[in-house]
């Protein structure tokens, strides 16, 4: 069974960038459509499996980008403008999909596999 791992978090500065990766140790993320989640399971962002749809909190839009790289294995969340209220440990989440999946999913309980959170502050 594959293990989600995320990196990336940090301590920064408001109005600063990070860039969280998520990988799948013992197998592969291209049998999943993928979400970001922070804190108490709130929805972040979310790809499908295809990596062609993507979707947003209104939150973030604008300033936060969700990618993967099929090659790499990994899922990215490029957080840009950080804000104080961006503060969380974030989440990557994994739900098992048909192979070219074009669907994203938004509600933590339809994911499958969840990692371990990685620790992301905002200073003002």
């Amino acid at each position: 069974q594959e293990r989600f791992v995320e990196t990336g978090g940090g301590l920064v500065q408001a109005g600063d960038s990070l860039r969280l990766s998520c990988t799948a140790f013992g197998g592969t993320l291209n049998n999943y459509a993928m979400g970001w989640f922070r804190q108490d399971r709130d929805f972040v962002a979310a790809i499908s499996q295809n990596g062609i749809y993507t979707d947003y909190v209104a939150s973030v839009k604008g300033r936060f980008i969700v990618s993967r790289d099929s090659a790499k294995n990994m899922v990215y969340l490029q957080m840009n403008n950080l804000k104080p209220e961006d503060t969380a440990v974030y989440y990557c989440a994994a739900k098992a999909t048909p192979a070219y999946g074009n669907s994203y999913y938004r509600r933590q309980w339809e994911y499958d596999y969840w990692g371990q959170g990685t620790q992301v502050t905002v200073s003002s």
